[in-house]
C-alpha cells in the first residue's frame, strides 16, 4: 500500500479552506464541523482506551468502535460510498444489550463522574451527542443519503453510557445518583 500521508502540512487551508473528496469548503462549514467533531469522539474514545481498561470486552468493543467512525468519516466524505449499514447499528444494540444484562437498574440519573477511565468515557458520551446534534443539523441541510449515520450515533452514545458503568463496576468505584430534591 503506497504512503498516504506523506506529506502533513500542505498550506492550502491556510486561507480557512478544506478539500472534502472534490469540493473546496469553508472551514467552519457544517460539513466540516461534523466531520471534526466525530474525529473528536474517536480521540475521546482513543483516551478511554489509554487510560489501561481492565475488561477486554469494553476494550475490543470501543476499538472495533474507532474504526467505524472511521468509516462514518469517510462516508461523510464521499456520499455515495456506503460504510455504516444496518448491521453496524444491530451490532452496537447487541453490544448494548449483552454489556447492560450485566450491570444493576438504574433507579435515577448519574453524575458523570468514576474513576479516571469512567469519566473519561463519559466525557466520550457527551462528545458522541454533540456529533449527533451536528449530523442532525447536516442532515436537515442537505439529507444524509443513508440514515443508519444518525441511528449508529444514536446507539453509539448509549453504549458509551453503558460502558462508563462497565468501567466504573470493574474498578469497584460507587455509582452517583443524581438527587433531584437536593436542597
Amino acid at each position: 500500500m503506497p504512503y498516504r500521508l506523506t506529506k502533513i502540512y500542505t498550506r492550502k487551508g491556510d486561507q480557512g479552506y478544506t478539500t472534502l473528496g472534490d469540493k473546496k469548503i469553508s472551514k467552519d462549514d457544517l460539513l466540516v464541523e461534523t466531520v471534526g467533531t466525530i474525529d473528536e469522539l474517536n480521540s475521546a474514545i482513543g483516551l478511554v482506551i489509554a487510560l489501561q481498561i481492565k475488561n477486554k470486552d469494553v476494550e475490543a468493543g470501543l476499538t472495533q468502535i474507532q474504526h467505524e467512525l472511521f468509516d462514518l468519516g469517510g462516508e461523510l466524505h464521499m456520499p455515495m460510498h456506503i460504510a455504516i449499514t444496518k448491521e453496524h447499528v444491530t451490532r452496537l444494540e447487541q453490544m448494548l444489550d449483552r454489556w447492560n444484562s450485566t450491570l444493576p437498574p438504574l433507579t435515577e440519573f448519574l453524575l458523570p463522574r468514576g474513576n479516571s477511565t469512567s469519566a473519561a468515557c463519559h466525557v466520550a458520551r457527551a462528545v458522541c451527542r454533540r456529533a449527533e446534534r451536528c449530523l442532525v443539523r447536516l442532515h436537515r441541510q442537505v439529507p444524509l443519503d443513508n440514515p443508519e449515520l444518525l441511528r449508529y450515533l444514536n446507539r453509539l452514545s448509549d453504549v458509551l453510557f453503558v460502558a462508563c458503568r462497565m468501567l466504573a463496576r470493574d474498578s469497584e468505584e460507587q455509582e452517583v445518583l443524581w438527587e433531584h430534591e437536593r436542597t
